[in-house]
């Protein structure tokens, strides 16, 4: 028996109910962490297969029949089907991501693949993205089977590779190679959605992410004329570069409210009781109402670019003939055509592009069953929610899915303490997510798979 499944057994043993959708929630995310599955977007890292396996692992316990599928060594995602009681419903798509982004252990107070507890949280890199709803996922799957209590409808559950770096050895890969593992599947529900923000003591904001900006990211190239560096050189390519990414980089984007933009904010201005009206000058100003998520909200306003990596040269008195830049481009779904146009403006006829990573901007309505019962098993667990609808300022695997014609929301239940600096948790220092948060999504979850 390996050490993480002897602590899960002693959690379980430990709990008051080994069937309640909460028991197993803490130790996995716990142990999920453990397991380094950093993602440096190219060769280096040590892949998800040790997460994929353990994922695995618990899926057989519970009695389903997962199946790994590699793009390449290493790169491994986990796919598995769980009957419903209803067989001949159509299967809802439940997915999560086991690759993190790099950590700097230095940086940290704690080890970022500890997975401590401290302070009532679980610390560690993935503790919000999003070994957590793996977790969670996991902990109600089960319980469920140990309950005999199957989801009402069947279940694909898929857990990715590479989301970190754009999906295309993961979700992108499994839509291109293997489709069949998603046939009938018209809905999914995933990460960066269904979290608190508290706007008084008897009501919180569940933002459930309905859509999500895309991706531009992008490699700048100047071409000039290589040369001594203590002669005058007018085809000077840094000189080029760096006029370009300054343009870039100071360029102010105009408004570009979405339908899930606009919801998002008619729901918050009769929530806080103040004008959150996109045409008015103060919109800036007033969305600082919402606390720790102004600047996430800030950024779904218009589309965006920033300069974040530069390359030039290799001698402090040689000029380079050749000098590159990066970019992370992000636009607002129905936005593509004029991210490009302004971007081509921008870097001029002496600049070239490429794009790194080019993915889409899916948006869809807040409306239907799906939503209905995520509304209701969040008032389930929490009489004072309010889910709406919000446009995610990043990206997710929802665009893999996206191009099977798959509806996609964002909903991993949270319910956060007020104070809790949540976007600051993704990607950032010291991330973690409170113990009593992962319980009560677990909870949340295992009420909406009665419904969904």
């Amino acid at each position: 028996m390996s050490d993480a499944t002897s602590r899960r057994n002693e959690a379980s043993e430990a709990a008051a109910d080994r069937t309640s959708p909460d028991a197993e929630v803490v130790e996995i995310c716990r142990d999920l962490i453990r397991i380094d599955t950093s993602n440096y977007g190219d060769a280096q890292g040590p892949g998800e297969r040790g997460a994929a396996e353990y994922v695995a692992q618990l899926l057989a316990e519970a009695g389903l029949e997962p199946q790994l599928y590699e793009s390449e060594p290493q790169r491994t995602s986990v796919v598995a089907r769980w009957e419903g009681a209803d067989p001949s419903a159509p299967p809802l798509l439940v997915h999560g991501h086991l690759d993190v982004v790099p950590a700097v252990a230095a940086d940290w107070s704690v080890d970022p693949f500890g997975g401590e507890i401290k302070d009532g949280c679980v610390w560690g890199r993935g503790a919000v993205d999003m070994k957590d709803f793996d977790a969670m996922v996991l902990s109600v799957l089960r319980a469920r089977a140990r309950g005999g209590r199957p989801p009402r409808r069947p279940v694909v559950l898929v857990f990715t590779a590479d989301e970190e770096a754009g999906g295309r050895k993961g979700a992108h890969w499994l839509v291109e190679k293997h489709p069949e593992v998603l046939e009938g599947c018209t809905e999914a529900i995933g990460e960066v959605g269904g979290y608190s923000v508290t706007v008084r003591d008897d009501l919180r904001l569940y933002l459930v992410q309905t859509a999500e900006r895309g991706m531009a990211w992008m490699r700048l190239k100047a071409k000039g004329t290589a040369g001594h560096g203590s002669l005058r050189n007018p085809d000077n390519a840094v000189t080029e570069l760096a006029e370009a990414v300054s343009r870039i980089g100071r360029h102010e984007w105009p408004l570009r409210i979405t339908p899930s933009v606009q919801a998002f904010l008619d729901e918050a201005s009769e929530a806080l009781g103040v004008d959150l009206d996109p045409n008015a000058g103060d919109i800036e100003q007033n969305l600082a109402r919402l606390g720790t998520i102004a600047r996430m909200i800030g950024a779904t306003l218009r589309n965006t670019a920033n300069p974040t990596m530069l390359d030039a040269g290799y001698k402090v008195n040689v000029i380079p003939g050749e000098a590159t830049a990066a970019v992370d481009g992000r636009f607002v779904p129905g936005g593509e055509e004029e991210f490009l146009a302004t971007i081509d403006e921008l870097i001029g006829d002496k600049i070239t592009r490429e794009m790194i990573n080019f993915d889409a901007a899916p948006e869809t309505e807040f409306a239907g069953a799906l939503v209905e019962a995520m509304k209701s098993s969040l008032v389930a667990e929490d009489p004072g929610a309010r889910a709406v609808p919000y446009l995610m300022f990043g990206g997710t695997d929802a665009k893999a899915w996206d191009r099977l014609g798959i509806t996609c929301f964002g909903f991993a239940p949270l319910r956060l303490p007020p104070d809790l600096d949540f976007v600051g948790m993704f990607h950032g220092i010291d991330e973690r997510v409170p113990t009593e948060s992962l319980k009560f999504g677990a909870r949340v979850l295992d009420h909406f798979l009665d419904q969904a």
